[in-house]
C-alpha cells in the first residue's frame, strides 16, 4: 500500500478530531463499513501485511562464493593440472605408478569445501521481517455493516472500526474513538518501558512525537488495561511499524572488516603471484633458449600459484571465529554472525538504548518530602518492604504519620496492580504506578483494601496537554481508631467522615503545587505560604537533579460527584500532601563498564526515547557525559541536516526524545565520521539502528524476536557490562587471526620463493607438488594455526585504543613480517634444496636420486613447528613463557612432525604423496636446517629488545 493513496491528512491523525478523521476516510463509528466498500479498500490499499523485497536466491549465494579471486585462480591451476595429466595420460608419459588428475580432483576438493563453508555462513536468511509480521494479531473483532465479527488481521483496510480489550495485540494503527481505562504498551516501538494511558477526546498538534501521541494506537503495541474503540487509519506498510520494515529493507549489508582484509589479501597475493610466474616462465624461456621446457615451467607455475594462496585459512578463520564465539556465550554473549567475532575489536562507538540497558526497567521510589520533610525510601524493584529514613536514620510511620497520608493517595490514584507471581513481585500496568503502589505497601497501605473503603466514582484522566490525573472517591465511613490502628494518618481517617467525597490528584509538582491553596501538616491543614510554596520547588528542582521522575500529590474534600469535564473547575484549592521522587535505577555494573569503555578508547552514548533531563541524569551518573554535557532532542534531531548532524554528532553523547528515524540517521552521521559503530536495543524500534551499526547488539531478556533478527550479537542477560567482555574477546581474536595470518603467509612465500628458485638455479623438475604444497597449507600449517588462535590475551588487551578498521592486513609491521620471515624461509631451504641435490646426485649415492625433494618438502613443513612455537608471542622469548599456557600449541606441533614423518616412512602414504625415503643424515639435515628458522627469530626478539622496540 502506498502512502499516497491514504486521504489526505493521513500522517497527522492524532491532530484531527475523531468526527473529522472518520469523515476523511468515510466511516461510521457504530456501524462500520459496508461489505463494498470493504473489498474496493482490499483493492485500493491491499492486504494489512508488511511487505518483503525479494533477496538472494540459495544458487546466487552459493555462486558467489565462487568469486573469490583465491579460488578462481585455484580453480584455474586444477583446470591446467587437468589438462597436463590428460596429455600424459594420452601420449603415454605419466611416471611410472603416477595417479592422473589427482592434484585436480585434490585442489577442486578444497575450492568447494571452502565455498560451502562461506555458503553456510551467508544463507542464514534474514529474519527481521518475519520476527515483524509475528507483531501483527492473526485475529480482530471489528465492526462492519453495524454487526461484531472476527476477521483476519491481514483483511483489515482503513476506514474499518476496530474494538480493543485487555491482552490484545494491535493490528493495525488508528485514531481513538472511544476508551475506557485504556492502558497501552508500547515498549516494543517507542522504547518507553511504562504503559501510555489513551484518551481519545485529545486533539494534539501535529509536531507531536510518537511516544507523545495518545490519541492513536499502533501494530505491533499490546493492550494492557481497559478497551477502547479505534478507527483503523493505515494498514500494511504504512502503518509505523511498516515504516520499520521499510528501513529494514533499505539498510544495506557492508562487508565487516575481516572480510575486507581477506579480499584485499587475496587480491596482494594473486597479483604477486601472477607477477612471480610471469618471471619465472620469462626467464626459463629465455635461458633455455626457448620453449622445449614448458611443461616444467607450467609444472613450476602451477606449484607457485597453488602455494601462494592459503587454502587453510578460511577454514583456520572460520573454525577461529567458532571457538570465540563459544567463549563469547560463557559470558552471556550469543554471536548470530561469525565475522561479529572478530569486528568487535575494531568498535570505537558503542551507542545504548537506556530502559532495560543502562537501567534495571524498573521504577523505585527513592525519596519523599511531605510536611517540609524528605525522606530517604530503601528496597528494591517492586517488592512492597523497605524502611523510610530522615537524615540517614531509620524512621516509624507513628513519628511521621504524614507519610501514610501520601501513601494512600499513592494506592488509590492509580490505576495498575502489583501481584506476587511465582515468589516474585510483579507489576501489571504503567511502571510508574508500580513504584507508587510498591511505596503504598511498605507504609502498609494495600491497595485492594482501600478500594473496598473508597469505591471509585469519577476520575480526571492523565493527558500529555493536563499533566496530571485526579479519581473521586466515594467515602466510607472509617472509624478514626481503625484507620489509626492500621497506620493511617488520623487526619485522613477524619477527612474520611467529614465530606461523602474525596479526590486525590497527582502529576506534575508545578502544576498541582499551582492548584493547592493548603497544606497537610500531619494532623491538621493550614494555608500554603509563599515560604513553602518555594520550599517544596526548591525541594522539587533537587529531586530531579538526582534524574528522579517527581510526582506532586494533593486531595480535596468534595459534597458532590463532579460534572464530566469539570476538571479545571474541581482541581482548584487542593491540599498539597507532598512529592514523590523515582527512579529507574541504573545497573549496578554499568558504571564499571562505562569506565573500562573509556580505558579501551570506545565512546559510550545513550540514544533513548526518555525526557532529557533524565536522560542528562542517568548519563551524568553512569560517566557517559560530564556536567552541562549537551543533550540533543528528537525535536532539535528533526530540523537539523544531515550534514548538520554529522558535524555535531561527535560534541553529543546523549540523545533524547528520539524516533526510529532519528536512531538510524544517528548511527549513519557516526558511520559518516568514520566512527565504528556497536548499537544496542531491545525494541522493534531499534531494529533499522541495529542492522545499520558495524555491530548491532539486543537484548536477550527484554529484545523483541524482531531486534534479535536485526542483530550481529545478543546479550542473553541484558548486562551492558557483557559487551566490555565481548569486546575484549573480539580484540584477542582480531590479534590471533594476525598471529597465525603471519605463520601462515610467511610460510608460503618461502615456498613460492623457493619453487621458483628450482629452474632459474638449474636444479631438474619441481621440488614441490601441488598436492604436496596443499597438504602444507592444510595440514602443516593448518593444526599450529589453530592451536595459535587460542592464544591466551596479552594483560593490555583494554588499556590501548581500538586498533582501526580501516587498517590494512598488513598494518603495523605484519606485511614486512612475512616477506622478511619468508626470504628468511627460502634462504634456508633453498641453501638445504642446493645441498641436497648435489648429495642425491652424487656418484657414489645409492638411494633414490629425487630424494632431495622430500628433504625440500620436510624442510619446510618442520621448520614451521619452530616458526609456531616462536610466533606465540612478538616480544618475549619463548623460554620466558609458560609452554603450557596454551597446551595446544604443542599437541599441534608433536601431531604434525609425526604426521609430516608417516608421510615419509609408511609406504602407502608415500606412493600417495609422491615423497622419498630418507635416511637418518637426510632427516638430521632437514632438522637441523628447520631449527635455524626457530633460531632466527627468537634472535630478532632480542635485537628488537636491545634497540628498545616493541613488536605489535
Amino acid at each position: 500500500m502506498s502512502a499516497n493513496s491514504l486521504p489526505e491528512g493521513a500522517a497527522v491523525w492524532h491532530s484531527l478530531e475523531v468526527d473529522k478523521a472518520l469523515d476523511l476516510l468515510d466511516s461510521n463509528a457504530d456501524s462500520g463499513l459496508r461489505p463494498q466498500e470493504i473489498q474496493q479498500r482490499l483493492q485500493k490499499y491491499g492486504p494489512n501485511e508488511l511487505e518483503e523485497t525479494a533477496g538472494r536466491k540459495a544458487w546466487e549465494i552459493l555462486l558467489d562464493q565462487f568469486k573469490n579471486i583465491m579460488l578462481l585462480m585455484l580453480i584455474g591451476v586444477a583446470l591446467i593440472s587437468g589438462l597436463i595429466d590428460l596429455w600424459g595420460w594420452r601420449t603415454g608419459t605419466l611416471k611410472p605408478g603416477e595417479v592422473p588428475f589427482k592434484d585436480t580432483i585434490a585442489i577442486l576438493a578444497i575450492v568447494i569445501l571452502n565455498g560451502i563453508l562461506g555458503y553456510v555462513q551467508e544463507s542464514r536468511a534474514e529474519k527481521a521481517l518475519a520476527a515483524l509480521k509475528k507483531l501483527t494479531s492473526p485475529l480482530v473483532r471489528v465492526i462492519r455493516d453495524a454487526r461484531q465479527e472476527e476477521i483476519a488481521a491481514k483483511e483489515l483496510v482503513p476506514g474499518d472500526v476496530m474494538l480493543l480489550e485487555a491482552g490484545m495485540q494491535i493490528a493495525a494503527d488508528g485514531r481513538l474513538i472511544e476508551q475506557s481505562n485504556l492502558q497501552i504498551r508500547e515498549s516494543a516501538l517507542t522504547g518507553e518501558a511504562h504503559a501510555v494511558n489513551k484518551q481519545a477526546s485529545l486533539k494534539l498538534p501535529a509536531e507531536t512525537d510518537l511516544g507523545d501521541r495518545l490519541n492513536v494506537v499502533f501494530q505491533g503495541t499490546e493492550v494492557v488495561l481497559g478497551r477502547g474503540k479505534v478507527l483503523v487509519t493505515n494498514t500494511g506498510m504504512t502503518t509505523e511499524l511498516g515504516k520499520i520494515a521499510t528501513m529494514l529493507q533499505s539498510v544495506e549489508n557492508e562487508p565487516t572488516p575481516l572480510q575486507q582484509r581477506m579480499t584485499q589479501l587475496g587480491n596482494v597475493l594473486v597479483t604477486g603471484s601472477l607477477i612471480l610466474v610471469a618471471i619465472v616462465v620469462v626467464g626459463g624461456v629465455i635461458k633455455d633458449g626457448g620453449f622445449k621446457n614448458i611443461q616444467e615451467l607450467l609444472e613450476v607455475s602451477l606449484s607457485m600459484a597453488v602455494a601462494v594462496v592459503p587454502e587453510g585459512l578460511p577454514a583456520v578463520i572460520t573454525v577461529t571465529l567458532a571457538l570465540g564465539t563459544q567463549r563469547m556465550v560463557r559470558q552471556n554473549a550469543l554471536i548470530r554472525k561469525l565475522p561479529a567475532v572478530e569486528t568487535l575489536g575494531s568498535v570505537t562507538t558503542i551507542c545504548s538504548d537506556k530502559t532495560g540497558t543502562l537501567t534495571q526497567n524498573k521504577m523505585v521510589v527513592q525519596s519523599v518530602s511531605t510536611n517540609n520533610k524528605t525522606f530517604g525510601v530503601t528496597g528494591e524493584g517492586y517488592t512492597p518492604t523497605g524502611d523510610f529514613q530522615l537524615n540517614g536514620q531509620k524512621i516509624s510511620l507513628e513519628e511521621s504519620p504524614e507519610i501514610s497520608a501520601l501513601s494512600v493517595a499513592c494506592a488509590v490514584c492509580n490505576d495498575s496492580v502489583l501481584q506476587k507471581e511465582q515468589g516474585e513481585w510483579a507489576i501489571l500496568g504503567d511502571p510508574t504506578e508500580g513504584a507508587l503502589l510498591t511505596l503504598a505497601g511498605k507504609a502498609g497501605i494495600e491497595k485492594d483494601q482501600w478500594n473496598s473503603k473508597l469505591p471509585r466514582v469519577r476520575e480526571f484522566p492523565f493527558s500529555s496537554e493536563r499533566k496530571r490525573m485526579s479519581v473521586i472517591f466515594q467515602v466510607q465511613q472509617v472509624a478514626t481508631g481503625e484507620a489509626s490502628s492500621r497506620g493511617v494518618d488520623p487526619a485522613i481517617a477524619s477527612l474520611l467522615q467529614s465530606e461523602p467525597y474525596l479526590m486525590f490528584t497527582k502529576g506534575s509538582p508545578e502544576l498541582i503545587l499551582a492548584r493547592s491553596a493548603q497544606i497537610h501538616l500531619g494532623n491538621d491543614t493550614a494555608p500554603l505560604t509563599e515560604e513553602q510554596r518555594q520550599k517544596i520547588l526548591a525541594e522539587n528542582d533537587q529531586m530531579a537533579s538526582k534524574g528522579l521522575r517527581v510526582l506532586g500529590f494533593a486531595y480535596k474534600p468534595l459534597t458532590q460527584i463532579p460534572p464530566e469535564g469539570s476538571d479545571e473547575t474541581s482541581e482548584q484549592n487542593l491540599v498539597w500532601l507532598g512529592l514523590v521522587g523515582m527512579l529507574d535505577a541504573p545497573r549496578p555494573e554499568v558504571r564499571l563498564a562505562v569506565q573500562e569503555c573509556r580505558n579501551a578508547g570506545i565512546r559510550p552514548v545513550m540514544i533513548t526515547g526518555d525526557h532529557q533531563l533524565t536522560a542528562r541524569a542517568i548519563a551524568t551518573d553512569l560517566g557517559i557525559a560530564q556536567e552541562g554535557d549537551r543533550v540533543l532532542t528528537g525535536q532539535e534531531l528533526q530540523r537539523m541536516t544531515d550534514q548538520e548532524l554529522e558535524q555535531n554528532v561527535d560534541l553529543v553523547s546523549i540523545y533524547a526524545r528520539v524516533s526510529p528515524e532519528h536512531k538510524l540517521r544517528i548511527v549513519q552521521a557516526l558511520q559518516r565520521r568514520g566512527r565504528f559503530v556497536a548499537m544496542t536495543g531491545d525494541g522493534v524500534n531499534d531494529a533499522p539502528a541495529l542492522k545499520q551499526a558495524d555491530i548491532g547488539i539486543a537484548m536477550g531478556i527484554t529484545g523483541t524476536d524482531v531486534s534479535k533478527e536485526a542483530s550481529d550479537m545478543v546479550l542473553l542477560d541484558d548486562n551492558f557490562a557483557t559487551i566490555v567482555s565481548a569486546t575484549k574477546e573480539g580484540r584477542v581474536v582480531y590479534t590471533n587471526i594476525r598471529r597465525f595470518i603471519k605463520y601462515i603467509l610467511g610460510s608460503n612465500i618461502g615456498e613460492v620463493l623457493t619453487i621458483a628458485a628450482a629452474p632459474l638455479i638449474g636444479l631438474g623438475g619441481v621440488p614441490l607438488t601441488p598436492l604436496q604444497i596443499l597438504w602444507m597449507n592444510l595440514v602443516t600449517d593448518g593444526l599450529p594455526a589453530l592451536a595459535l588462535a587460542v592464544e591466551p590475551p596479552e594483560p593490555d588487551v583494554m588499556q590501548r585504543p581500538p586498533f582501526s578498521p580501516r587498517e590494512s592486513i598488513f598494518a603495523r609491521g605484519l606485511g614486512s613480517y612475512m616477506i622478511r620471515i619468508g626470504i628468511i624461509f627460502a634462504i634456508l631451504t633453498i641453501t638445504l634444496m642446493w645441498w641436497a641435490y648435489q648429495h642425491t646426485h652424487a656418484p657414489d649415492y645409492q638411494g633414490d636420486r629425487d630424494a632431495w625433494k622430500t628433504m625440500v618438502f620436510t624442510t619446510l613443513c618442520i621448520a614451521q613447528m619452530g616458526h609456531a612455537i616462536a610466533i606465540r608471542s612478538n616480544n618475549r622469548l619463548t623460554i620466558e613463557m609458560n609452554p603450557f599456557s596454551n597446551i595446544f600449541v604443542l599437541a599441534a606441533v608433536v601431531v604434525t612432525t609425526i604426521l609430516q614423518l608417516m608421510l615419509v616412512y609408511v609406504p602407502p602414504l608415500r606412493d600417495f604423496f609422491g615423497t622419498h625415503y630418507l635416511n637418518l643424515q637426510e632427516l638430521g639435515v632437514c632438522i637441523g636446517f628447520s631449527a635455524l628458522m626457530f633460531v632466527w627469530i627468537e634472535a630478532e626478539k632480542i635485537f628488537l629488545r636491545i634497540m628498545g622496540k616493541k613488536a605489535v
